[in-house]
């Protein structure tokens, strides 16, 4: 019966020593040493699935244990496998069916069959049924893929179930061995002695339990934060400072019924800006913006400070914010005002009038304006305001009646934005580079430049060989055009900016892969705008070189101007020419559209017909037995045709050999004595069928079942024979002289080669020569074979009767009166 098992995370003691000890055992182990991380958490989920009334074997899909990882199905296969079997970790069989048919591979984890076949239970590997049980759950709660079986309860995702690619086994394997040091309260036990002063004990504690450096540790920790599932709390010191650190399991603290209240979510916190730095992760920690806060939080609830986790000796200072969050306004409450943001090509906004003007009623920093935006525009920009934003303040007010807003300059009321970039991770990796803009944005604005964004990735997708490389492009074509602004705080109106210059490809060619002279897809500058170019200049010379020749003695200004009229007619004419090319282009397209819709109207037209003559077909009564809807012939007589065409050329088979072919009565007795060997088989078959196999169930399948059965039995037990009869044909025709002469044949001509001759009696000689005797001997078996049914089928055939000549037939036709004469005979 099955094991009733409870909350996987409200592990006893026991229990949790127990699990830990068998988990350590098998990722620390010498044989691991310089095994992935992924390999190690595969050999801990394989001893978990591991099943006991199976010999401890585990049977799974390559794709099925890559989604309990995190990884892809490619690196299971060549990295994760090869690495546990290199480390005589695992041993592994391709498990199939009936058909065999794979279904997936006979895992089993070599240390822990060992251990459990030894019968010591003390052992750390010796793991009991109910413990392997656990073991299971604990890590289908963790990180398990989550799957819905058929009839029963849909087992739910784990917590890191989402958290996949490069890292993801790391993350996965360090918060199952956090949760197994870890007490009911939700606290990990931090690690004694002296840890690495710049990352702290908690980086400390995580990179012991993974084996890995402390920066490794710390961006482990620092991921596991941002998913949800660990929290560093830090308790203030004498000296005013955030110095000791605990670690603790949000999910096990709720499991045992811990109140745990939800801390003020940072980003990243200091701690994690720390491990942003660390090298030799297995991924970077430059995500995004580092939001740090500055205030005093209290120890006891959680929540994460804004400074680095230290040890005791750190040094004391004042308390100051390094950075701040990029976008909103500060609060007034820390003791300074000004907006900073990080990134390149982002300049520090000024403080500006109007700071101390309040925003939804709370003391805060109004928006900065450029000061060169206020005076004069912008180089190439337009003094007045421009439909769009006549359009964003119109649109800012109307977009919804509870919508909170916000007091502008102006005594104008503005709509206030989302705070955070769209939820979608493409856009939010393609819009990162403006996303101090985006704060500036209400939501109508904020709703456009979405709708423009996911409008621009579609185009890239199109013209990208991996359209996974969309989003970074466009962050890429942002980030280049913010450098060529000069910053976003000199841009005044960002929602034209993002828009209309930011977002928007610049085709310097008719190439949809340009973009400013520099190709999407390589990154490369554009072989067509070097061709455009080149073309211009020839152009140029060319022109220069008819004005010099038609008109010389040209002033140079005359020359010049004369020059640039002749290229602007060039280009118009060029226009033109591209105009009229994509108008006849256009119709190529109209008309390809329309045959195609033409043929596919004809297509179903023709499948209709082809349906209805089917119908027809089906309706027609079987010609040998009458079965009605029977397409003309029914399965048991169509069963039937076929056996009597078998045993016809078994018959023949065996007469190849055993008869003169032309011997009209040695070859029907073969026939006849095959016959009657293939109907006692089939009979016999027949009859065994129905010793294993039910009346009643055969007769309860239809009227026409038995029928069936017997026409298909016999059809088999035919087609065994008639192979058996053509092999043994081939086996006698190759003792013939014919075959046997050639095989002597070829086999002195193997000999024969220039590179047998030295060493006629070696190996490789005999070896060749043995082989090329064994296919000569089997061709012309082949080929005697073919040529005597041949002749027996020639035979078979009936002789058509030829009618008799014209001139043995004309008297006779002659003699016969005509219609006339033979009515005046009578008459």
């Amino acid at each position: 019966m099955p094991l009733e098992l409870g909350n996987p995370l409200q592990l006893s003691k026991a229990m949790r020593a127990r699990l830990l000890a068998a988990v350590r055992a098998l990722v620390t182990s010498p044989a691991m040493a310089g095994a992935s991380d992924g390999a190690r958490l595969a050999s801990v989920v394989l001893t978990a699935k591991a099943k006991v009334r199976n010999d401890y074997q585990a049977k799974i899909w390559a794709a099925e244990l890559g989604r309990w990882l995190g990884v892809s199905q490619s690196t299971v296969a060549h990295t994760v496998l090869p690495e546990l079997r290199a480390a005589g970790f695992l041993g592994s069989n391709v498990a199939t069916n009936a058909f065999g048919h794979a279904t997936g591979l006979e895992c089993w984890v070599i240390p822990m069959y060992r251990a459990q076949q030894a019968g010591d239970r003390r052992h750390a590997l010796a793991l009991s049924r109910s413990e392997l049980a656990v073991l299971l759950s604990l890590c289908e709660v963790l990180f398990g893929p989550g799957w819905a079986p058929k009839d029963k309860e849909p087992i739910p995702a784990g917590l890191l179930a989402g958290r996949a690619g490069r890292g993801a086994a790391t993350d996965r394997l360090g918060l199952l061995l956090m949760v197994l040091t870890t007490g009911s309260a939700g606290w990990v036990q931090l690690c004694p002695g002296s840890v690495d002063t710049g990352r702290g004990r908690p980086a400390a504690t995580v990179a012991r339990l993974l084996g890995c450096s402390a920066a490794a540790g710390a961006k482990v920790l620092k991921r596991l934060q941002e998913h949800g599932v660990a929290e560093v709390v830090r308790k203030e010191t004498g000296s005013g400072l955030y110095a000791q650190s605990r670690v603790r399991l949000v999910p096990v603290a709720k499991a045992h019924g811990v109140a745990v209240r939800e801390a003020r979510r940072v980003a990243k916190s200091a701690f994690s800006d720390l491990a942003g730095t660390a090298s030799g992760d297995l991924e970077t920690g430059e995500t995004g913006e580092i939001v740090v806060a500055t205030g005093i939080e209290d120890t006891g609830q959680g929540e994460t400070a804004g400074l680095a986790d230290l040890t005791a000796t750190a040094q004391h200072h004042a308390l100051h914010a390094s950075r701040v969050t990029a976008g909103d306004s500060l609060s007034l409450s820390g003791g300074f005002s000004g907006e900073g943001r990080e990134g390149e090509g982002c300049r520090p906004g000024r403080a500006c009038l109007r700071e101390d003007q309040t925003v939804d009623g709370e003391t805060a920093v109004a928006e900065s304006g450029s000061p060169v935006a206020e005076v004069d525009p912008l180089r190439g920009e337009k003094p007045t305001k421009s439909p769009v934003d006549e359009q964003e303040q119109a649109g800012g007010v109307a977009a919804g009646a509870d919508a909170r807003l916000s007091v502008v300059g102006g005594r104008k009321t503005q709509q206030q934005g989302r705070p955070e970039l769209p939820a979608d991770l493409d856009l939010r990796v393609a819009l990162t580079p403006v996303s101090w803009l985006w704060t500036k944005l209400n939501r109508w604005q904020q709703d456009h430049v979405v709708k423009a964004a996911e409008a621009e990735l579609a185009q890239l997708r199109q013209v990208l060989e991996w359209t996974g490389q969309a989003p970074s492009a466009l962050a890429v074509r942002l980030t280049s055009r913010l450098e060529e602004t000069g910053g976003e705080a000199l841009i005044a109106r960002p929602f034209g900016w993002i828009t209309h210059r930011g977002l928007v490809r610049r085709a310097a060619c008719s190439d949809v892969r340009c973009d400013n002279g520099v190709r999407l897809d390589t990154g490369a500058d554009c072989h067509n705008c070097d061709n455009v170019l080149h073309s211009r200049r020839a152009w140029r010379v060319r022109i220069a070189a008819e004005v010099d020749q038609e008109l010389p003695g040209l002033e140079t200004d005359a020359r010049y101007r004369e020059i640039e009229a002749r290229m602007r007619r060039h280009a118009e004419a060029e226009a033109a020419d591209l105009v009229s090319r994509q108008a006849e282009a256009q119709q190529r397209a109209e008309r390809r559209a329309a045959a195609r819709a033409e043929s596919e109207a004809q297509a179903a037209i023709e499948r209709e017909r082809a349906a209805a003559e089917a119908a027809v077909r089906q309706a027609v009564a079987c010609e040998d037995c009458g079965r009605e809807r029977s397409a003309g012939l029914c399965e048991a007589c169509d069963h039937r045709r076929q056996v009597k065409a078998l045993i016809g050329e078994a018959g023949l088979l065996a007469a190849t050999w055993s008869a003169d072919p032309s011997d009209q009565v040695a070859v029907a007795a073969v026939a006849s004595e095959v016959r009657t060997a293939i109907e006692d088989a089939i009979a016999a078959s027949w009859a065994q069928f129905q010793e294993i196999t039910d009346p009643a169930a055969l007769e309860a399948a239809g009227p026409d079942a038995v029928e069936d059965a017997v026409a298909h039995n016999a059809v088999l037990t035919a087609e065994s024979a008639a192979a058996e009869y053509r092999h043994e044909a081939l086996v006698m025709l190759g003792r013939s002289e014919d075959a046997q002469a050639e095989a002597r044949k070829a086999y002195e001509t193997e000999l024969a080669k220039p590179w047998f001759q030295a060493l006629p009696d070696s190996d490789d000689a005999q070896r060749a020569a043995t082989e090329a005797a064994a296919k000569a001997q089997t061709r012309t078996a082949e080929h005697l074979l073919a040529v005597r049914l041949e002749q027996l089928h020639t035979q078979a055939r009936p002789t058509p009767v030829r009618p008799a000549p014209w001139t043995q037939r004309l008297p006779e036709l002659a003699a016969r009166p005509l219609d006339g004469e033979a009515l005046e005979v009578t008459a």
